[in-house]
């Protein structure tokens, strides 16, 4: 049987939770519990109507994003748990495709690439991703920036008993801040190049509406973990350099066998014996 997935949509206020709920909903993968937290929602709550006997509704008092998504992990069945934001969209493939790929490659965590959609749903940007030849080069990204879309992410349920949950203190970096703690217990994130999330990017997101206060928190926690980044960066450097090293040892030809030397000429004694002979008529 295939293992179960659990999404977990945190909602507050969004007028796009329909279409989030809808694109779960239909997804080819069919082995799925969706559940909406509502994060003290006052408006488009009757978006959820329609859906009520396929999902699992959850309310809650407001406390942010952290807080929902660990309302909604901590009751999750699933062996793997993926978030979606209330303003994106899954392609109807993407459970499945990543589901497959986790089980090939027996993975604890995985994300995607992306496309950026617009507020009517059209595509702005496709194949959205920051790709990296090297472990080593993914690590040290985190010091400038989170090159791990939220909403591409999925993993396994038993990952939080190893990390913890979300930081309920930080109201927009969250996620930031978990994939750091994951990179750092030494996890692989694995990524699976292939678009299958759609982003929105509208003017109502976060990420517009609160910048400073979203800067201050990524800078408090690019202050937080940069030494353990860099070490951690350094040492995966050191490791595929070894790798490298041992690879070329190995690809080595092997020392070349002594020649032989050739034999001398060996005089006929024969020749010596009838020197001075003569020959009898």
């Amino acid at each position: 049987m295939l293992p179960k997935v659990t999404v977990v949509i945190p909602f507050y206020n969004c007028p796009y939770v329909d279409q989030a709920v809808s694109s779960v909903l239909n997804q080819t993968y069919t082995n799925i519990e969706l559940i909406v937290v509502d994060d003290g929602s006052t408006l488009h709550k009757e978006k959820l109507e329609p859906y009520m006997d396929r999902l699992i509704y959850l309310g809650k008092e407001n406390g942010g994003a952290a807080s929902a998504l660990n309302m909604g992990f901590a009751l999750a069945t699933g062996h793997y748990v993926a978030w979606l934001s209330s303003d994106d969209l899954f392609y109807p493939d993407k459970i499945g495709r990543q589901v497959q790929f986790m089980l090939e490659r027996n993975s604890i965590f995985s994300h995607t690439a992306f496309d950026q959609i617009d507020e009517a749903g059209a595509v702005t940007q496709a194949n959205v991703a920051s790709r990296y030849r090297y472990p080593h080069e993914f690590t040290r990204a985190f010091l400038s920036i989170c090159p791990v879309n939220g909403c591409t992410v999925m993993m396994r349920r038993d990952l939080f008993r190893a990390v913890g949950y979300f930081d309920e203190t930080l109201r927009y970096t969250q996620d930031y801040e978990f994939w750091i703690r994951v990179l750092l217990a030494g996890f692989s994130l694995d990524f699976l190049d292939a678009p299958l999330t759609l982003y929105r990017h509208h003017s109502g997101m976060g990420t517009m509406l609160y910048q400073p206060a979203i800067w201050e928190e990524v800078m408090g926690v690019r202050s937080r973990y940069g030494n353990d980044l860099l070490r951690h960066s350094r040492s995966q450097r050191r490791f595929l350099s070894g790798k490298r090293h041992s690879a070329l040892r190995s690809r080595r030809r092997p020392a070349a066998r002594p020649r032989k030397r050739p034999a001398k000429a060996v005089k006929s004694r024969k020749g010596k014996a009838d020197k001075g002979v003569k020959k009898r008529r």
